[in-house]
């Protein structure tokens, strides 16, 4: 069974690279958010395996978006990504719940590299 994935991003090449990065047999991307707060709303609806989720995006940032996620969902599985001059947050997004993170610009195995690990620590 393909592990469901919901991508919030709100640069349209980022979410890009990371369907290309996920395009394979054992992933399906159920959604794409562009703001923080859609991201929850989407996380509720389609309550997919893993979310990939942007630190810096309108409306609502990423931190908080997790934080909503995480009170929704303890168990929810989140790997944050952004650029490193968001270091601080990303620290914070880790004490806050998320599995991992993902640096800007990343590459193929830097997403999936981070995807296998979440999925991994479910299973032991």
């Amino acid at each position: 069974m393909k592990k469901r994935v919901l991508i919030a991003d709100d640069t349209a090449l980022f979410r890009e690279m990371i369907k290309n990065a996920l395009g394979s047999e054992e992933y399906q991307i159920v959604g794409e958010a562009v703001s923080g707060g859609q991201a929850v709303d989407m996380y509720k609806e389609k309550k997919p395996d893993l979310m990939i989720l942007d630190i810096n995006m309108p409306k609502m940032n990423g931190i908080d978006a997790l934080a909503a996620v995480m009170d929704y969902d303890p168990e929810a599985k989140v790997i944050m990504c952004s650029d490193q001059k968001y270091e601080g947050m990303i620290v914070m997004a880790i004490k806050k719940g998320a599995k991992d993170f993902i640096v800007k610009p990343f590459t193929t195995s830097d997403v999936l590299f981070a995807v296998k690990k979440a999925f991994e620590e479910e299973e032991e």
